[in-house]
């Protein structure tokens, strides 16, 4: 081994290079001994002294980082063009130890931009979110030595480690087109109103409100707005709605607080926004298939997959509470249906609220269909409430469940997919609850909105299960089980931007707090700490 290759072993060993913006590289320091022992420890990145082609490439990815939402500084970008001078020096010509600090510094980064497109800046767990890291998944050494070393097209090959889904591409077009929007200013803001503005009110600042309808192509820019209107009326009124439907708002075209405040959003945080979402696709897991069935928290919307061979779904969810009861984000396989549910009350809402009802209204569980079990399901009662069973309720000894039928909490029909969190998709008598804008009322289960159509859907390929069987299970009684044949992967998500196939851009609200804490701990530094 030579001088240099033994200087190479020693600094990669080292865990640190002082030259580069964030010198720690300890948590990567197993895949850099790796990728150089598998070479002997020879420069990678440059033959006889000189830069290779797929060096200056690489360099070019560092730079054009936050096209994928990344921080360019991250991998150094400021600083490549000094060392690229330095090392395609001839007078005079780089040293050993310059040339070595070059590849280690040309590895560190390829390294770090690889895993961040591939994992995430951060890992997952850190959040408490119920999705493994992929890194341990991913050969990062060999991914490097074979993918991008001898890539003739460097583009293309940072796209292949990039996550496989058409949102996530989708959402890299829109952060694009969000981050020229955003350089060249925000219009000006909009005063707000001390009372909502309704469609025929003044507003005196109707042309900055069309300027700002226009910057975001919620009003057509061709739409002439006399400069003398302080009526807000016509296409500007309509500007409002579509802005209001793609924020998750109501779309009723009121000019209130909330509405004024989202169109004052400055557009750097649109842009974040974008950016936390293509963090979050890249943990989805690489080895879970194209999930079939999404549910996004904020957006409180399911869909299905267009590539599927089946028809398109799209429904509205109700979720898990913000305050104490968040519907987990993680992934998981639909295993079986059940038409006609018992709703087992969970302990939770047993003792913090039924049991308080209950001690009221003796008569609660008669009135409301539920009835008292054993821990063998022997019914103890469905009538008044004793004193006796209501002490069995309280100590643990009986436990309420709620029997099929118009006031099951469950509706006519729950999806289970087992997991550690007892969450599950199921229908619900309150309907009503689905015409608001925001829907997080659950106990952390996931309510649809038409159950039917979803069972119509899951069961589209199990034998002997077709439409006017499932109409007619609906139509009976019986609590009937159905078990798939194969399972169906779900996967519940938290993106508060959303990029539709036809190319509309939709954000919502952070109603857990999710992108927050996630820009708290991107803000940590490098590798993010938790």
């Amino acid at each position: 081994m030579t001088p240099q290759q033994i200087q190479l072993r020693a600094m990669a060993n080292a865990g640190t290079l002082s030259d580069l913006r964030w010198p720690d590289f300890s948590n990567i320091k197993p895949q850099v001994l790796s990728f150089y022992d598998a070479g002997n420890y020879q420069p990678a990145w440059t033959v006889s002294g000189k830069p290779i082609p797929q060096a200056a490439a690489m360099i070019a990815e560092f730079k054009n980082a936050s096209d994928e939402g990344l921080n360019p500084e991250d991998y150094d970008a400021a600083r490549w063009d000094a060392r690229m001078a330095k090392v395609q020096s001839s007078s005079p010509p780089p040293s050993p130890d310059e040339l070595d600090d070059f590849d280690l510094a040309m590895t560190v980064s390829a390294m770090r931009l690889v895993s961040d497109l591939h994992d995430g800046r951060v890992d997952p767990r850190i959040l408490k979110i119920g999705l493994d890291s992929n890194a341990a998944h991913f050969d990062l050494p060999a991914a490097i030595r074979t993918l991008i070393l001898p890539s003739a097209n460097m583009d293309a090959a940072i796209q292949s480690v990039e996550p496989p889904y058409a949102g996530y591409k989708r959402a890299e077009g829109a952060l694009a087109t969000y981050l020229k929007m955003a350089a060249a200013g925000d219009t000006k803001p909009l005063a707000v109103p001390d009372k909502s503005i309704h469609p025929g009110n003044q507003y005196p600042a109707i042309a900055d409100l069309a300027a700002r309808l226009k910057q975001l192509g919620d009003l057509p820019a061709d739409t002439d707005i006399p400069a003398t209107q302080t009526q807000y009326k016509g296409p500007i009124v309509d500007g409002v709605k579509h802005f209001q439907d793609r924020l998750g708002l109501e779309p009723d075209g009121i000019l209130g607080k909330g509405t004024v405040t989202e169109l004052n959003r400055p557009l750097s945080y649109r842009v974040e926004q974008l950016q936390l979402t293509l963090e979050r696709y890249r943990w989805i897991p690489t080895s879970f298939p194209d999930p079939p069935i999404l549910i996004n928290i904020p957006e409180f919307m399911l869909r299905t997959m267009r590539k599927q061979p089946a028809p398109f779904l799209k429904m509205r969810v109700i979720v898990g509470k913000a305050y104490g009861k968040q519907t987990p984000v993680f992934a998981d396989y639909m295993k079986w249906v059940i038409f006609h549910p018992y709703w087992d009350v969970p302990p939770s809402i047993l003792h913090g609220e039924i049991v308080g009802k209950i001690s009221r209204n003796r008569d609660y569980v008669a009135d409301n269909d539920f009835e008292v079990v054993d821990d063998s399901d022997n019914v103890v009662t469905d009538d008044s409430i004793s004193d006796d069973v209501l002490q069995g309720l309280r100590s643990g000894r009986y436990r309420v469940r709620q029997k099929p039928g118009d006031k099951n909490a469950l509706g006519p029909i729950k999806f289970i997919f087992p997991n550690d969190y007892d969450v599950y998709l199921h229908g619900t008598p309150a309907q009503s609850l689905f015409s608001h804008a925001r829907r997080d009322f659950s106990h952390g289960c996931i309510r649809v909105e038409n159950p039917e159509a979803l069972a119509d859907w899951v069961l589209r390929d199990q034998p002997g299960w077709d439409p006017n069987r499932i109409k007619e299970t609906l139509a009976g009684d019986e609590t009937v089980r159905v078990n798939l044949t194969k399972p169906i992967p779900v996967l519940i998500l938290y993106s508060t931007a959303v990029v539709e196939p036809d190319g509309e851009v939709k954000f919502f609200d952070d109603i857990y707090g999710y992108d927050k804490r996630l820009k708290e701990l991107l803000a940590t530094g490098y590798p993010p700490k938790g």
